[in-house]
């Protein structure tokens, strides 16, 4: 065999070898291989929904009249029993109108409350929002006057928030108003007072004695 025959039979494994060593060089130069390396990991990723939620609470003052303020120092929440759907609680132990079955006529009641955000979130509207119809009923059997029909208009309502008043009128008036906005939004943790006045009529006759009213009033946060 001749030197020429040999030189072309190895030219294949050679032409292989250079093209591994191009590869590598190449490697080399766009730093693949590089010994230089920085990164940054978020580990805590995470996101929640806030919550609105809201405490009513009533608390007596010490120079109330134990004739007509008969209320017990209550709070009411709007998460009892947890958050729902409705996110939404009955509060009977707290009575704006005061609750008396003492009223004379011209005699007033004067309740107050606060209204405090226990969520987490500040509400985009705050309102309050009347029942659609003042009742009338016989408070006290047997001793009551005829004027059934009538006891929503001889008892007036005033609702203010501070020196902001947000209602005045009668019962009867207040019955399907519609909801109040009101413009103070208690941020997180912080309350809003309010005065409810609830007078018997000067002018009431024997006709309403032994009447009395009610109509339901709601709080709402929303967002």
């Amino acid at each position: 065999m001749s030197f020429l025959t040999t030189r072309k039979r190895l030219a294949p494994a050679a032409l292989v070898t250079g093209v591994l060593a191009a590869g590598l060089l190449s490697l080399s130069m766009t730093g693949t291989l590089s010994g230089f390396v920085a990164s940054i990991t978020n580990p805590t990723n995470t996101s929640s929904a806030g919550s609105l939620a809201m405490e009513e609470s009533y608390d007596p003052s010490p120079l109330a009249d134990y004739r007509v303020d008969i209320q017990e120092p209550t709070n009411c929440f709007s998460t009892v029993g947890g958050v729902t759907t409705a996110n939404h609680a009955e509060c009977s132990s707290i009575n704006k109108f005061g609750g008396s079955t003492h009223m004379a006529p011209g005699h007033a009641i004067t309740t107050n409350v606060s209204i405090h955000n226990t969520g987490t979130l500040t509400p985009d509207t705050f309102t309050l929002t009347p029942g659609a119809k003042c009742k009338a009923s016989e408070a006290l059997p047997v001793q009551h006057g005829i004027g059934i029909d009538t006891m929503c208009e001889q008892v007036s309502i005033l609702i203010k928030s501070g020196d902001k008043q947000i209602f005045s009128g009668t019962a009867a008036q207040l019955a399907s108003h519609a909801p109040f906005e009101l413009s103070t939004l208690p941020a997180a943790g912080e309350s809003i007072p309010f005065t409810f006045v609830t007078t018997l009529s000067s002018d009431a006759s024997n006709d309403y004695q032994g009447l009395g009213v009610s109509l339901p009033l709601t709080w709402t946060f929303a967002i």
